[in-house]
């Protein structure tokens, strides 16, 4: 199982690859009733913490060429790291994927191709047509260089901010909660995952004892929209006892426009699902609970902030 120094042997492998993101802090009445510090890693490369996983990956393996899938997030990093490596990647989205995300794909260099309505059947065009090829597949949330990679943004995060008692982490295939619970250690600061009600994929598998389909669907499923968790996830969340709690869209929308009114951030849906949590009361924390948000990524049009 992944730890705490795996996490740091990607930090220092993907050091000079990625952006230390800032961490700010917001006082009490701004953005929720208690203080709260925010990881901003909608300033990473790429637009979201997903050019972790992507560059620890393929710098760990350094094939010729990649193939992989993505709501959009996910694809829009491994086309930017491989296109950073000298690296031919392809990339298999959704029908649904934003023109925002396409955009950015076709900017980096990537090839594009658009199969199925859903995430996981582009995943599954993806590993057929790489098997039949002999290309390496690049999962988005189930590989451990992958996972690790997430997790550094948890420990940049640690070392900015260490006093932070609990970190919310939106959730959709798992890599970054599971990254995030492996970077902390089993260490004071506990981690807590937040999905959207219409993709409860961590609740799924929860309650089956392994991860399980689930269907998926609204504001946040570009980026929150896996049908199953990822075992290794699965593996690191259940282990460390880590919980998780559902958010309504109406709230997710909700806590996006506050990012914007307040600190002038733009982020996508899925950025704003942890700050969701506390606005709407789905996390409540306790007397002088310190919370971190990792404010996941800003690959959305800001069309609708007001």
């Amino acid at each position: 199982m992944l730890n705490a120094h795996d996490v740091a042997a990607a930090a220092q492998r993907i050091a000079g690859h990625v952006r230390r993101t800032p961490v700010i802090a917001v006082g009490a009445g701004e953005l929720a009733g208690v203080p709260l510090v925010l990881k901003l890693e909608l300033l990473q490369r790429s637009g979201s913490f997903k050019a972790r996983g992507a560059f620890n990956f393929l710098l760990t393996t350094r094939p010729p060429r990649v193939v992989t899938a993505s709501g959009g997030n996910h694809g829009l990093a491994v086309a930017v790291a491989a296109a950073a490596l000298g690296i031919e990647a392809e990339v298999f989205v959704p029908t649904t994927t934003p023109a925002t995300k396409l955009d950015g794909l076709r900017a980096a260099g990537a090839v594009v191709r658009e199969f199925g309505a859903h995430y996981a059947e582009a995943a599954a065009a993806a590993v057929c047509d790489a098997e039949d090829r002999g290309v390496p597949y690049l999962h988005a949330y189930d590989h451990p260089a992958v996972v690790a990679g997430q997790g550094t943004a948890a420990l940049e995060l640690l070392a900015d901010a260490p006093d932070v008692d609990t970190v919310l982490v939106a959730v959709g295939g798992g890599g970054l909660l599971g990254g995030t619970v492996a970077a902390l250690g089993g260490g004071p600061t506990r981690a807590v995952g937040v999905e959207p009600q219409l993709c409860p994929t961590l609740h799924a598998a929860l309650a089956a004892g392994a991860p399980a389909d689930v269907e998926v669907g609204g504001v946040a499923v570009d980026s929150l929209g896996a049908r199953r968790l990822g075992t290794l996830a699965f593996e690191l969340i259940s282990a460390a006892g880590a919980r998780c709690v559902l958010v309504a869209d109406e709230a997710i929308v909700e806590a996006r426009s506050a990012l914007w009114r307040t600190l002038r951030l733009a982020v996508e849906p899925a950025a704003a699902a942890a700050l969701a949590a506390l606005r709407c009361g789905a996390y409540q924390p306790a007397p002088g609970e310190r919370i971190a948000l990792l404010v996941c990524g800003g690959n959305a049009s800001p069309d609708g902030l007001s």
